[in-house]
């Protein structure tokens, strides 16, 4: 009974996703800049696929295409978004 009571994969995830984070704070140590942006990658994109598997509980609903499509299109806003603003500030192309 106390089993099915007590959330695991909850506490699981939540620890999980405070060790990935302190993992990128190792960032912070004098590494090369491309060992720094390989762990920042590494650990963003492992924590992003725990919060989508425990907390959103992305395998568990029925209409998976349209649940995969609406992520595409998230990527798409977030590159979109982060490209433009590069583009207009960084790389001076506006106006």
């Amino acid at each position: 009974m106390m089993k099915q009571l007590f959330p695991i994969k909850h506490v699981v995830g939540y620890v999980s996703s405070l060790v990935l984070t302190a993992l990128a704070l190792v960032v912070l140590m004098d590494f090369p800049d491309a060992v720094k942006m390989g762990i920042l990658a590494v650990t963003a994109i492992l924590q992003a696929s725990l919060q989508l598997v425990l907390f959103m509980h992305i395998g568990e609903s029925d209409e998976k295409k349209s649940l995969y499509i609406n992520i595409a299109y998230a990527l798409f806003v977030a590159l979109v978004t982060i490209f433009g603003s590069l583009f207009i500030f960084v790389w001076g192309w506006y106006a």
